[in-house]
């Protein structure tokens, strides 16, 4: 005798699997759609006249020259110049940065201490005291890597202490009433609650540590994308410019995406818990 059962189940599982697959395809058109449509006019408008090609030349020629960069390792040296800047600039606001507001957040008396400074600061734009920086500190490693520091420590700062400040005081009592001592309290609950606008914080500081950097490099540097892009301008070597430009570009949706990925994943009790 047939087992129908059997001979039923293999398709409903590839019916799922093509399901999933199309959504998959549906979603990323969905997502690629509109860039795709602006690269199509960007390499149309300069071959039909309606933009000038020597300023503004078709995709095309700028891909060709970020092939040929990528060839001959300059965009490699220049991109690691400036990721290195970049990330270690970023890696030390956030060693500084965190720790700081959760104290400022907790501590009723070093907020007060603290808060007219960090009004001070905060309302200065970094490449405001770009020039401070460079008599300082010089036009070497030191003074880049300082002023992307100072871009992403008050992004990161502000969001940690208003993430502490707008903890939900239920949790807190609850917490206290089980006994748990300051140091539980902060690792099983303020830290835990904090982390979703930490992490916005930390990606408004990640976008801030490459357009601070771009501009440091574009005043004094001998090499990173920013340098490569003003050098490029400078010598009219437009398709080699907007190569750097998308560089640029490129590197700012992988930090942020990376950054989204970590924050879904230690934010992972968050979704969790809104899942029926």
């Amino acid at each position: 005798m047939p087992d129908f059962g059997k001979s039923f189940t293999a398709p409903m599982h590839t019916s799922h699997r093509i399901r999933f697959s199309f959504h998959w395809v549906q979603s990323l058109v969905k997502q690629s759609i509109v860039i795709l449509f602006l690269l199509i006019l960007w390499e149309i408008a300069p071959r039909k006249g309606l933009v000038d090609p020597t300023f503004f030349p078709p995709f095309s020629k700028v891909a060709e020259s970020w092939w040929g960069l990528v060839i001959s390792g300059d965009l490699y040296a220049h991109f690691q110049a400036s990721i290195l800047r970049s990330l270690f600039g970023f890696g030390l606001a956030i060693l500084v940065s965190i720790p700081l507001g959760l104290i400022i957040g907790w501590y009723p008396l070093a907020s007060e201490l603290l808060n007219p400074v960090l009004e001070v600061f905060r309302n200065t734009a970094a490449l405001a005291l770009l020039p401070v920086f460079i008599l300082l500190l010089g036009i070497g490693e030191t003074s880049k890597v300082s002023i992307v520091f100072f871009a992403c420590t008050f992004p990161i700062l502000l969001n940690t202490i208003n993430a502490v400040r707008n903890v939900d005081s239920l949790l807190i009592k609850a917490a206290k009433s089980m006994a748990l001592p300051s140091y539980k309290l902060f690792y099983k609950v303020i830290l835990p609650a904090s982390i979703p606008t930490i992490f916005t914080g930390i990606r408004m500081a990640g976008s801030s540590s490459i357009l601070v950097l771009i501009a440091a490099e574009m005043v004094g540097a001998k090499e990173g994308l920013g340098y490569l892009i003003n050098y490029s301008q400078q010598n009219f070597q437009i398709p080699q410019m907007y190569a750097g430009i998308i560089t640029i570009s490129l590197l700012g949706v992988a930090i942020n995406y990376l950054l989204v990925s970590l924050e879904k994943k230690f934010s992972s009790w968050k979704t969790n818990s809104n899942q029926p």
